[in-house]
């Protein structure tokens, strides 16, 4: 790529770049491309303005359309989640990830499952236990079926000889609203994102059992075990946060792209915002990161055929 980009002139944006957000205002991807815009613009990594454009609906897919209509345009970025994956494997959408640029992946919110604060299920263990004698005997909370998350839970339940076709799921609007029902003994566990459970865990209404990741995670989920660590050998389907350009651009535009991200990943406020969100830091540049998508679109498919959700 870069080979590619040295035989032709520098590029640099010519006009406000917008960066489209696939879900509404206030929420975790909001803020990190709040971030994102906040350091590329006062750093000067950027020399145009930089919107945010809040594009909700369809679970990502209307935002995706959004980007591909602005092909090639290099002026638009789409901040997206391994929801593009699961929306073109249920056949939600004919858009994936190929119809895309990758850019760089930024982060990685790996999967918890959790109870109530006073809940008998004490750990992971406790919870397959229960499902070896009935599947159906929990009632689990997702924003998503068949999204990362459930992914990262059927991948567990299987791992353990359990059929994830035969769990008891609920489907709520958000992570908000399926937290507040297991605070409220309406269903018994939560499969979500680390950062959308722990304000509910710090305000000490919630437990979280496990993090499906290869090894425990820093800062305050460090006390959280691994499913790894409690015999479910099961690290999950990563919950990537990755930004995306229209499909068709130059090498030279990317090869910019690629350049103000890595530079904006490497600076101080970045790295010690990103902190507070309790991601794990997990930068990939743009050659980098397409290799890594192709590897997790192969272990997304393998799960969601099992379960019998691919189309």
């Amino acid at each position: 790529m870069a080979g590619a980009a040295a035989g032709q002139p520098a590029w640099r944006p010519e006009k406000p770049v917008e960066i489209i957000v696939p879900t509404a205002a206030g929420g975790i991807n909001d803020q990190i491309s709040r971030l994102m815009q906040r350091v590329l613009q006062d750093g000067k990594l950027v020399p145009t303005p930089m919107v945010i454009l809040n594009k909700s609906g369809g679970n990502q897919s209307l935002a995706v359309v959004y980007l591909t209509q602005k092909a090639p345009d290099p002026h638009y970025l789409l901040y997206a989640t391994a929801t593009v994956f699961t929306n073109q494997l249920a056949g939600l959408t004919p858009l994936g990830y190929t119809d895309l640029t990758p850019l760089a992946c930024l982060v990685v919110d790996h999967t918890v499952i959790t109870v109530a604060a006073d809940s008998p299920i004490r750990t992971l263990r406790d919870l397959i236990d229960r499902l070896k004698s009935d599947p159906g005997a929990v009632s689990f909370g997702m924003v998503s079926r068949g999204g990362p998350n459930h992914l990262a839970l059927s991948q567990a339940v299987r791992s353990a000889g359990i059929d994830p076709r035969k769990l008891r799921t609920v489907v709520f609007k958000t992570n908000a609203e399926s937290n507040m029902a297991v605070v409220g003994g309406h269903i018994q566990a939560v499969v979500s994102s680390a950062s959308a459970a722990l304000p509910q865990v710090q305000a000490g209404q919630t437990r979280m059992l496990a993090i499906a990741a290869a090894g425990r995670a820093a800062g305050s989920l460090a006390q959280v075990p691994t499913m790894r660590e409690q015999g479910i050998s099961a690290t999950g389907i990563a919950n990537w946060r990755a930004i995306f350009g229209p499909k068709g651009m130059s090498a030279a535009q990317i090869a910019y792209w690629d350049n103000a991200l890595a530079r904006m990943a490497s600076t101080e406020e970045w790295n010690r915002e990103l902190d507070g969100t309790n991601m794990s830091r997990y930068f990939l540049r743009g050659r980098e990161f397409s290799r890594y998508l192709d590897e997790e679109f192969a272990a997304t498919r393998a799960v969601m055929v099992d379960l019998g959700l691919a189309k």
